[in-house]
């Protein structure tokens, strides 16, 4: 859609979308905002925690539990002499749905307005439309309903979709990889079991994620949008953790737990990050396939960054946070005193920042599936995009 037809829906319809941006929280307090152009056409981001910006109120993680956690606390007062997470997330922080402000659509370097609707938590039913089993979620409708009232009349540049992951229930195998590692007895390894969860699991999340994209869409044409008048990318994950061979705390101790924020056993961090990571990966990669949705494959992009990793160390008095040097993925958090638990294994403030540069090359290139890469020892601007075969 050109920017003239845009001009011809009058002001009202860009109202409706600033509307919806404050009421769902998608524009959180402190954003930082390249000025743009009132008709350069949008970037939304859909779907769930691994693009709505959860964990990006931590810069890098840190053992130090007091006051600003050696500067890896962003949403940190220091004249108030306390903590609010609203610094980072904004108004999307009272409903769980933690929109940050470096969120990965925040962190783009383009010319383009930005709506983020994702939300932390979101499975695919919290995307698709209401007729087809969408449904409101944490008090928000269906994301592909408010995408299509909110982009109806705009100019849309692109619209980035995360799903998967709520769907397989990573999040509870994850738990119960922490619960086997902490038992005071009697604890085992995860991976044998789990491997087979996720196996039997994988086929209803490819298609969930499938009929995702086309209710996303299937909402860009009810809002006026082509097929090929915007791009259409569904990304996969990137790895939290090490494989066993990596692991900066060597055996299988409680320092994995406190202070690495690490707590798996060797078996586990080689299963997640040689099995698990690319069997999810590959799975999403069939569903963007078969809905006709670009690839951006995200499941290397940490590698050398992760929890716990031989190449990164804790931010600490002598050693503040910096993206050379601090992992891009928020630690295994108790919840008490080290921020939400469900921020833990998420993308921190230069985890996000990292994947904002990937989907900015990403939507530099024509489109295509591709493959996006961390420079080792280099900060988040210099990711590599690679196509894949």
């Amino acid at each position: 859609m050109t920017s003239s037809s845009w001009h011809g829906k009058g002001l009202a319809v860009a109202a409706t979308a600033v509307c919806v941006a404050g009421v769902t929280g998608v524009v959180p307090a402190g954003a930082s905002e390249r000025a743009v152009a009132a008709d350069a056409p949008w970037v939304v981001s859909l779907g769930d925690s691994y693009i709505s910006g959860e964990a990006g109120r931590w810069a890098g993680n840190s053992a130090n539990l007091r006051y600003s956690q050696d500067g890896t606390d962003r949403a940190w007062d220091q004249a108030a002499d306390a903590s609010d997470a609203h610094k980072v997330y904004g108004t999307s922080y009272d409903n769980g749905c933690n929109r940050s402000d470096v969120a990965e659509v925040q962190s783009l370097a383009l010319d383009v307005r930005k709506l983020n609707l994702a939300c932390s938590g979101a499975t695919s039913a919290a995307v698709k439309l209401p007729e087809n089993g969408g449904e409101a979620f944490k008090g928000e409708p269906s994301q592909a309903q408010q995408l299509q009232d909110a982009v109806t009349g705009q100019p849309v540049r692109a619209v980035v979709v995360s799903i998967g992951g709520n769907d397989l229930g990573f999040s509870d195998i994850i738990t119960e990889c922490t619960k086997q590692f902490l038992k005071p007895f009697g604890g085992s390894p995860c991976a044998p079991a789990a491997d087979k969860l996720v196996k039997d699991r994988l086929p209803a999340v490819k298609q969930a994620a499938a009929d995702t994209l086309t209710d996303v869409k299937t909402a860009m044409e009810r809002a006026g949008h082509q097929p090929g008048s915007y791009r259409l990318v569904l990304q996969s994950y990137p790895s939290p953790l090490p494989d066993a061979a990596r692991v900066r705390y060597a055996g299988e101790k409680y320092d994995r737990f406190v202070p690495g924020g690490c707590p798996f056993f060797d078996k586990d961090l080689t299963w997640a990050h040689d099995s698990l990571v690319p069997q999810v990966s590959a799975t999403v990669a069939e569903a963007a396939h078969e809905a006709g949705a670009e690839f951006l494959d995200l499941s290397g992009a940490f590698e050398g960054r992760e929890v716990c990793s031989t190449t990164t160390r804790l931010a600490d008095a002598e050693h503040p946070p910096a993206a050379e040097s601090s992992e891009w993925m928020r630690f295994v958090s108790t919840g008490l005193v080290r921020g939400q638990v469900q921020e833990s294994l998420h993308p921190n403030f230069f985890g996000q920042q990292a994947l904002g540069t990937c989907l900015t090359l990403q939507l530099q290139e024509q489109a295509g599936d591709r493959r996006c890469t961390n420079t080792p020892g280099k900060g988040t601007a210099d990711m590599a995009l690679a196509p894949l075969g």
